[in-house]
């Protein structure tokens, strides 16, 4: 309990301390394995994460298709599930954990109240808010302007920074998840970088020199 105090105090050092309180007494910290979904679309939110350690990938999903919207890094929490929850809407993302992953659960209609009676709070998911602003008009730039060789390299560059490992295990299925397109073009595309010498496919996973 002492060790997960100290991951709380560390994650919001800046906070009132009146509120560090609240959220260390009403805060639930759980671990999840990799693969986990957190949070369902059309599903109520009841609590806030705030990832303390691993990595939360936020997609939406339109019948086979998925298009990856940011990833919550340490000590970051999901502003969709924020948002959804003060107007108490259903979500419409989905959430689920890269890796494994320590999270500490806020509940959601405490969470409203500290909006209210603590402004830091808000500058935080203020913050917040800016940050996947910036994430989302990236995701439509490459949409909208970039070819698939170019979204493809960006996504395993950005991939391989968030997770640490190069190379990094990862399917062409789920690539082509993520790029909300098909496996077989991701397919092409790598075996065109590699041709390029931009990036290696080995047993352990694609690598990038």
């Amino acid at each position: 309990m002492k060790e997960d105090e100290l991951q709380i105090k560390k994650a919001f050092s800046h906070l009132n301390q009146d509120l560090l309180s609240e959220i260390i007494t009403l805060g639930v910290i759980k671990e999840f394995p990799p693969d986990t979904t957190l949070l369902k679309e059309g599903q109520y939110v009841k609590v806030i994460p705030v990832v303390l350690t691993g990595l939360i990938k936020v997609f939406s999903s339109f019948e086979d298709k998925e298009l990856l919207l940011y990833y919550i890094r340490p000590n970051e929490s999901c502003i969709m599930s924020f948002a959804a929850s003060l107007k108490n809407d259903p979500s419409t993302v989905i959430a689920k954990t890269e890796e494994a992953s320590k999270v500490l659960l806020l509940p959601s209609d405490r969470v409203a109240e500290w909006t209210q009676k603590f402004s830091d709070l808000n500058t935080l998911f203020f913050q917040q808010y800016n940050l996947r602003y910036a994430e989302l008009l990236d995701t439509i730039n490459h949409l909208l302007f970039n070819k698939m060789d170019t979204r493809v390299y960006a996504f395993l560059e950005k991939r391989i920074a968030l997770t640490g490992h190069n190379p990094i295990k990862i399917s062409h299925r789920e690539i082509a998840s993520e790029l909300g397109t098909a496996r077989e073009v991701v397919s092409r595309v790598l075996k065109k970088l590699e041709m390029e010498g931009k990036l290696k496919q080995l047993p352990s996973g694609i690598h990038i020199p």
